[in-house]
């Protein structure tokens, strides 16, 4: 019988953050839209950096020399899009209820995302 790694795929990380970077650009306007407009700047900008950030991340769990480090940055960045995910809440919250609960869904997402990338970074065991 096959052993189950305890540690979550650091590769499986990767594809979804590869994913959500290519989405950025093929499809930029629904991550314009949630860009908090206190940051300065353009929320094309905002949303280039991050798809930039989120293909970079990627590239850096998938190879294990670079995956701890690349696995603690994705920790900060699924905290530092948490405002993002804030303003689509509150920008979504008179559409109709399966537009909202995505909008809310997203918020407690955050929490497993996060500690998904934390423990990327951890060595495998198991």
């Amino acid at each position: 019988m096959a052993r189950v790694p305890r540690t979550p795929s650091p590769l499986l990380l990767a594809g979804l953050l590869a994913a959500a970077g290519v989405a950025h650009f093929a499809v930029p306007e629904p991550f314009d839209a949630i860009v908090p407009r206190a940051l300065p700047g353009s929320p094309r900008s905002w949303t280039r950096a991050s798809g930039a950030v989120e293909l970079m991340l990627a590239a850096g769990l998938a190879v294990p020399r670079t995956r701890r480090l690349s696995a603690r940055a994705s920790a900060l960045l699924f905290v530092g899009v948490f405002p993002a995910n804030v303003k689509m809440a509150y920008d979504w919250r008179d559409r109709p209820a399966p537009a909202r609960a995505l909008a809310y869904g997203r918020l407690p997402l955050q929490i497993p995302l996060y500690l998904w990338a934390r423990a990327a970074g951890r060595p495998a065991t198991g």
